[in-house]
């Protein structure tokens, strides 16, 4: 439950109580600065990925001439 409350503080997540039943829900756009961030760093590691890729069919080239 502590677990439940720090999402809600974070405004993470929401939370109904319905009876004996809590329902909880992920807050719309909650996540976005995440998923921006990680947007970002995929988009600069594969250019990192792409120039090692092309690095080592270099290599690859000069060891086969």
């Amino acid at each position: 439950m502590s677990h439940l409350k720090k999402l809600e503080a974070a405004n993470l997540i929401t939370s109904k109580k319905h009876g004996r039943t809590r329902v909880c829900e992920l807050s719309p756009g909650a996540f976005t600065p995440a998923k921006d961030w990680l947007s970002e760093q995929s988009a600069i590691w594969e250019g990192r990925l792409d120039r090692f890729d092309d690095y080592i069919g270099n290599l690859t080239q000069e060891r086969n001439k």
